[in-house]
């Protein structure tokens, strides 16, 4: 629900649509924050790229990402994240077969 000036909407309904974008941009800004940090983490030599925590960073991050894209869409953002999210599954899969895990 977006809050235009003009609309007639009651002060609960306004209250609840910016309440409602608060979170929805919460969940990004979350996502974004965990893909950056798997990336300086990465880049700091703090994490290795066949880890388990890089992997799941990431995973958990384009997935928080992909949420909030589901209710602001945008195409070229929610492909990279099908994407991204590809990406992270293809490393936790190669994780789990080099520990044994996966049989």
């Amino acid at each position: 629900m977006d809050v235009n000036p003009g609309s007639v909407l009651s002060v609960n309904q306004q209250a609840y649509a910016l309440m409602e974008n608060w979170m929805i941009d919460a969940v990004g800004l979350t996502g974004t924050f965990l893909v950056v940090l798997a990336y300086y983490l990465l880049q700091l030599e703090r994490t290795h790229p066949q880890s388990l925590s890089y992997n799941m960073i990431n995973l958990v991050g384009a997935a928080l990402l992909l949420v909030s894209l589901c209710f602001k869409f945008n195409l070229a953002s929610f492909v990279i994240e099908i994407f991204w999210i590809g990406a992270s599954l293809i490393g936790l899969w190669k994780y789990w077969r080099r520990s044994g895990i996966a049989n």
